[in-house]
């Protein structure tokens, strides 16, 4: 049975280890049966003379709802709940900010100049004569001031295609702040407000706009000038990361604020010193969820999993800390960590959780926060018992910014996305595609996203990667430049010569946004038409279950991508909202969002949207024998002259140090 949960070997190990030991979200999911009408969204709890289940002969609640007003709401909460997560992070990234340039935030400073005077001429801040922290002071209030306006535009629409600002201002779904388009989502899905399904989807695509050319790209933007633009760097991924003779800690959650002090803390010297005083080596940090993206792209800290890995993390009982702040963290875990020795502790005024230890982190004492959380994992390790750790583990490349994708193409003076323009024209590339989001324990723990990233890159369609999509293909080996091998011949003679992997990573969740910068400088590049509408590209999210997931999803339709989600469609109640959601957004945006839980039919839309899209370009059909001999060629010859295990041994990454 548990070989159904994953096709994670370490989470099955685990599984089998601890089964009948801890309760895990893989037995919750074969207990829990999901509620049907609810799951194809025609459940409306809007008002309390509900829940009304508009099923059967039931197509209007008590107040007169049809099934496409609940549908729409229903979605239209749920994209505004991922809305305000991903866009709360950006405000608290901003006031962080904010707090550096005044010199009230301990421990942080400004790491990328650079970024920070491109982020001040995207937000109109003078830059000349001026010092980083008035520079600085500026652009955090300037970011701020996109959450709290009342009226205008976001400032970031101004960064998309010329073409598709116009279309955006043409229809009325440029967000005019961030938090207004959230609010006036729930103002309108209140009882009794607006009834129209088409209208109140509409408001979902400019809340979702306001999310991913809002508060998700200032976050991104924000995050690399605090912390570091990422570049690739080396690292190593799943739960054989931790280790049997140090202080295991783990970061979970999505505040890179919190990670990075962290970070910080567990090399002190003054803190491995005390964990050596209790008998252990050192301190070995760890990531799961969001968080483990973004120490793993800035400092090469490896993930020991993703989503449905966490509780299974404490169940090796090797970790003495998991730490805590946003998003994603299950009420479980406290639960799992009291039948082991580990210190859940909670640090965000935002998230109390029932059981575990808060030790709140505060922002302008950052680092001696965090030297006391840390102190308190050493402190716990005496505590261990047995560990079970299982000794898997992957080496990986992470950390692809746009910024980096744009000069690997052609150095310093010479980057620009033309290469990859030029290769996709001609037909090396047969299309590009992000695929992003989430773990859903109603289906194979990753078994959807590493199908189709093989698929994909096998029919010479390159990645992008992102959150626990981004782990689970590490996990699979998919993020080693020697799965090379597996990619078609094309892509692969493109990535050969540029040196980098068929499957890049390019962060968290919240840097879907750089997908966005991605997908507008190729379109701007030319030779690929005008519009990200125009481009042969596809957003795919197999295993989705987050609220964020459809905000992104959103944003990305209402850019001009199609978007594929596995798992199940929560609006199948209603055949008017589907139609809006495809038909309806795609005459109006040129993108559109489909819900297909068969994998296998996923991929032939994916690949078939590519083609039609190529076709209406006037590119060549894709043609998988046309390229790639050269790069073959070469490899024959190794393995003739130097046999099949040295010839391998050429695409390997080098074992990385203990």
């Amino acid at each position: 049975m548990a070989q159904e949960k994953s096709v994670d070997k370490a989470v099955l190990e685990v599984l089998a280890c601890c089964d009948g030991e801890v309760e895990t979200a893989f037995d919750r999911a074969e207990q829990v049966k999901p509620c049907p009408i609810g799951a194809d969204g025609i459940c409306c709890r809007i008002c309390f003379m509900g829940p009304c289940r508009l099923v059967g002969k039931v197509t209007r609640g008590v107040c007169g709802a049809t099934r496409a007003t609940v549908a729409a709401r229903n979605f239209a909460r749920a994209v505004a709940g991922g809305a305000a997560a991903h866009s709360d992070h950006g405000r608290d990234l901003a006031l962080t900010l904010l707090a550096v340039a005044k010199g009230e935030a301990q421990g942080y400073r400004i790491r990328d100049v650079a970024k920070l005077y491109m982020v001040a001429g995207y937000l109109g801040v003078e830059t000349e004569g001026r010092s980083v922290n008035e520079i600085a002071l500026d652009v955090a209030e300037k970011a701020l001031e996109n959450f709290g306006q009342q009226q205008g535009e976001v400032t970031y629409i101004s960064r998309a295609p010329h073409k598709r600002q116009q279309l955006w201002r043409d229809l009325g779904l440029v967000p005019r702040g961030v938090d207004r388009e959230i609010v006036e989502i729930m103002h309108r899905t209140h009882m009794g407000v607006d009834q129209d399904a088409e209208h109140i989807m509409d408001q979902v695509l400019r809340a979702a706009l306001g999310d991913g050319w809002g508060g998700s790209m200032l976050a991104t933007d924000l995050s690399d000038i605090l912390f570091g633009t990422p570049s690739p760097l080396q690292s190593q991924v799943n739960l054989g990361v931790l280790k049997e003779d140090e202080v295991n800690i783990i970061v979970h959650g999505h505040e890179p604020t919190l990670s990075e002090m962290i970070v910080a803390a567990s090399s002190d010297p003054e803190l491995v010193a005390y964990a050596q005083s209790k008998g252990a080596k050192g301190i070995n940090l760890a990531g799961i969820c969001c968080t483990a993206n973004e120490v793993l792209m800035r400092h090469g800290i490896p993930p020991a999993g993703n989503f449905l890995s966490q509780e299974l993390a404490l169940a090796t009982g090797a970790v003495e800390a998991m730490i805590v702040d946003v998003q994603c963290i299950m009420q479980a875990l406290a639960t799992v960590a009291q039948q082991y020795h580990t210190l859940l502790i909670a640090t965000s005024p935002k998230a109390k959780i029932e059981g575990a230890t808060y030790m709140e982190f505060d922002e302008h004492k950052a680092y001696d926060s965090a030297k006391e959380i840390v102190r308190a994992a050493i402190e716990n390790y005496p505590n261990r018992k047995e560990a079970r750790i299982p000794a898997i583990r992957e080496n990986l490349i992470a950390g692809f910014s746009h910024e980096y994708i744009r000069y690997m193409q052609g150095g310093l003076y010479r980057g620009s996305f033309r290469p990859l323009n030029d290769a996709v024209a001609a037909g090396r590339i047969r299309g590009l595609a992000g695929v992003v989001g989430c773990n859903n324990a109603r289906v194979t723990h990753d078994s959807g996203i590493t199908q189709v990233i093989r698929e994909l890159i096998r029919n010479d369609v390159l990645v992008v990667v992102t959150g626990c999509a981004a782990t689970g293909a590490a996990k699979q080996a998919y993020l080693r430049p020697e799965f090379m091998a597996e990619a078609g011949p094309g892509l692969r003679e493109v990535c050969e010569a540029i040196g980098v992997p068929p499957v890049l990573h390019v962060g968290s969740c919240v840097d879907n946004s750089r997908i966005l910068t991605i997908l507008t400088q190729c379109a701007t590049e030319g030779g690929l038409g005008e519009d990200i509408a125009d481009l042969p590209a596809v957003g795919i999210c197999p295993e989705y279950m987050s609220e964020k997931a459809l905000s992104i999803g959103t944003y990305c339709a209402a850019s001009g991508v199609y978007v594929l989600f596995g798992v199940r469609n929560p609006v199948a109640g209603s055949e008017e909202v589907v139609r809006i959601m495809t038909e309806g957004w795609e005459a109006k945006v040129g993108g559109k969002i489909e819900f297909e839980p068969d994998i296998e039919k996923l991929i032939e839309k994916a690949l078939a949207h590519i083609d039609a899209k190529r076709a209406a370009l006037g590119l060549p059909a894709y043609d998988p024998t046309r390229y790639g001999e050269s790069g073959d060629r070469l490899v024959e010859q190794l393995r003739s002259s130097l046999g099949e295990e040295q010839a391998a041994a050429l695409y390997s990454v080098p074992e990385l140090s203990e």
